[in-house]
């Protein structure tokens, strides 16, 4: 299994998400890593009424496992489906050495 598969995987079984998008973005950064660099979009009705933080806390927990292993690095963008009606996804900035 993919490093892509087990986050959607997790993330499909703890949160029942109305919208996953997961984003490989490895290939915007520099180093010798594959796999490594990922864009998380979650849409669940089990954010509501969670902060921000406690929002991204949960899916560091979750997801633990990958990030003390291959992920690099995470971008997480977590709605609930109120938000997501009104949200905008920010575009992930070029690693400075791929500028």
């Amino acid at each position: 299994m993919t490093v892509a598969d087990s986050i959607t995987q997790k993330v499909q079984q703890a949160l029942n998400p109305t919208h996953l998008q997961l984003e490989n973005e490895s290939h915007m950064h520099s180093g010798p890593r594959t796999d490594s660099h990922f864009k998380l979009v979650v849409v669940a009705q089990q954010f509501q009424g969670i902060s921000k933080v406690k929002r991204h806390q949960q899916l560091y927990g979750l997801l633990k496992a990958e990030l003390e292993g291959q992920v690099h690095a995470l971008a997480l963008h977590l709605y609930t489906p109120a938000e997501w009606q009104q949200a905008s996804v920010p575009v992930s900035p070029l690693c400075s050495s791929k500028k």
